[in-house]
């Protein structure tokens, strides 16, 4: 019987496998566009940056500047994706005799993870960006 089982479910175990490695990839290269990204906006910021800073903004303040718009695209995109993806799951869920139900806590915690990941990866940029000489970037041009 045991076999049985385990032949049966083979494939789903095979596909989940594929499927983990080419979601860790795309959230990595996900990662660097959106690291690039931050980094183009941070330089074409610069001189608002600066101004910022000679009048006195913490790094805090203008980190949370820089990743405000990126976060809310996340968070629209969260908001379109999840009931989505309830209903391509709880479509592949119909095929089994036993399943489970999906619960909110699930989404929830990838909501989470869909704003920590880009908040991380954009607030490295941003303190790098406010923590660079104010003086020298204004001097320049």
């Amino acid at each position: 019987m045991d076999e049985s089982y385990k032949i049966k479910f083979q494939d789903e175990k095979n596909t989940g496998q594929v499927v983990a490695v080419f979601a860790g990839l795309s959230i990595f290269i996900s990662c660097l566009g959106l690291f690039a990204l931050a980094a183009c906006m941070a330089e074409g910021r610069i001189k608002e940056i600066g101004i910022l800073k000679v009048l006195g903004a913490s790094v805090a303040r203008i980190t949370a500047l820089l990743t405000k718009d990126f976060l809310i695209l996340v968070l629209i995109s969260f908001v379109i994706a999840s009931p989505v993806a309830w209903w391509l799951m709880s479509k592949w869920l119909q095929d089994y005799p036993y399943h489970t139900n999906l619960s909110w806590w699930i989404f929830g915690l990838t909501g989470l993870g869909s704003v920590l990941i880009p908040f991380s990866t954009v607030s490295v940029q941003a303190i790098k960006a406010a923590i660079a000489n104010p003086v020298k970037s204004l001097k320049t041009e």
